[in-house]
């Protein structure tokens, strides 16, 4: 028992340094926002979306505030997972308006047809106005961490 407790009293202390010097802050007090946004992709416009996303990724990469972007397939092809990461609700609202909105959402939507939108964090009013055609449901985190 005695084992137990001094691991588990060294376990908090460590914990409590790395969130002290920032590699590790709980997921409740976070300004991250991010998302699982699922799109279903009709046969014969993976190609033309792939495109899209290249440029899309190109574009996005150049966003401080995006700190993860990442496509990834079904076997078939037929459903594409997006997940993004955002270090806060102005870097969400800089992406959708200033450059998926101005630059890519008429081509994208044009290929793919959104069927599930999940998105993390707590978002400002205005993250939740420009994501509101997506009809995303909001999960809003209330303990854990994320690591930097």
């Amino acid at each position: 028992m005695r084992t137990f407790l001094v691991s588990l009293c060294a376990l908090a202390a460590m914990t409590g340094t790395a969130m002290a010097q920032g590699q590790i802050k709980p997921a409740a007090g976070s300004t991250e926002i991010f998302w699982d946004l699922t799109v279903s992709v009709p046969p014969g416009n993976m190609d033309k979306f792939k495109q899209v996303v290249a440029g899309l990724v190109a574009a996005s990469k150049q966003e401080p505030g995006t700190l993860e972007y990442e496509y990834a397939a079904s076997a078939d092809g037929s459903t594409v997972d997006i997940v993004e990461r955002y270090v806060d609700s102005d870097a969400v609202v800089h992406h959708v308006v200033d450059n998926f909105g101005a630059h890519f959402a008429k081509d994208f939507l044009a290929l793919v047809k959104p069927t599930r939108f999940v998105v993390y964090g707590k978002p400002s009013a205005k993250a939740e106005e420009v994501l509101a055609g997506f009809k995303p449901v909001y999960m809003t985190p209330f303990d854990g961490f994320t690591r930097e």
